[in-house]
């Protein structure tokens, strides 16, 4: 009885023993995988920033630098999380087997953010927009060029909505950019009635374009008959402006027109039917 008793307190020892090793095994892969973490998180944060900087010393297009940071922030970020599970004891190379026997199941589900990807890479390397650029597609999305992400390009509409576009549909879309030129053509149809002097008109709309600095001399300003309508003498203005100045040019050219108008005399037209009254038969 006293033999078993021993034999009981050995066993009770060595289970006690071992739970404790295990306990300060465990405790001491935890401890470490959270420094390594911490330490690491303090790394990827001073990289990012240094190649930030880097990036901003050699003078990389805004576009270029996001998409960038945010390429090597994710593969920090990888990294790092490697670290970690190789810390708390998970093998590695069986970790990398259950991805690999996952992975045609995660390349199905991450198709289209490959696509994206690579169309985000198209982008970069052709740039038909940057940001800053005001762009419209295709696919309906258009808007100020904010930002191009990994995957998005990111647009802010002109009444602040923001619309997230896939790279790999911008990619293949067709895409206008209103601000790839630094010089825009701006285009008016100015319409007068019937019977004003046509080369006056021509005179006073001249007037008024020569007096806008913002107006290019070169291409000099066009201004043509282009149109008898059914009720005005329609006229073509086209001048060449700097892309920036484009809405403001066209806004207060429209304004001047109108106020200048009034003031000399010309009359704007304006919808008319002519009623032919016929005598009844007796």
């Amino acid at each position: 009885m006293i033999l078993m008793t021993s034999n009981i307190s050995t066993q009770f020892n060595e289970l006690l023993t071992k739970l404790i090793d295990t306990g300060v095994d465990v405790g001491s892969r935890i401890l470490g995988a959270v420094i390594i973490y911490i330490i690491g998180r303090l790394l990827v944060k001073w990289a990012n920033k240094l190649f930030a900087k880097i990036l901003e010393k050699r003078k990389v297009e805004i576009g270029v630098q996001m998409f960038l940071k945010n390429t090597v922030n994710i593969i920090l970020m990888v990294m790092l999380a490697l670290a970690v599970i190789g810390k708390l004891g998970i093998e590695l190379t069986g970790f990398a087997a259950l991805l690999a026997s996952a992975g045609m199941a995660i390349g199905m589900a991450l198709s289209g953010q490959l696509q994206n990807f690579a169309g985000g890479l198209i982008i970069l390397a052709f740039r038909p927009y940057k940001v800053g650029d005001y762009i419209e597609s295709t696919t309906g999305a258009s808007g100020t060029v904010q930002e191009i992400q990994i995957f998005h390009t990111v647009l802010v509409t002109p009444d602040n909505k923001v619309v997230y576009a896939p790279n790999g549909t911008m990619s293949n879309a067709i895409c206008v950019n209103y601000n790839h030129k630094d010089e825009r053509r701006l285009d008016f149809t100015v319409s007068i009635e019937y019977g004003a002097d046509y080369k006056y008109v021509e005179s006073v709309i001249r007037e008024i374009l020569e007096a806008d600095e913002r107006i290019m001399k070169t291409p000099a300003p066009f201004i043509e008959l282009g149109k008898l309508s059914d009720n005005s003498v329609d006229i073509t203005v086209r001048v060449w402006v700097k892309a920036s100045d484009y809405w403001t040019v066209h806004f207060q050219t429209n304004q001047a027109i109108y106020t200048t108008f009034n003031e000399r005399g010309i009359s704007f037209p304006y919808p008319q039917i002519v009623v032919h009254q016929g005598e009844a038969n007796a």
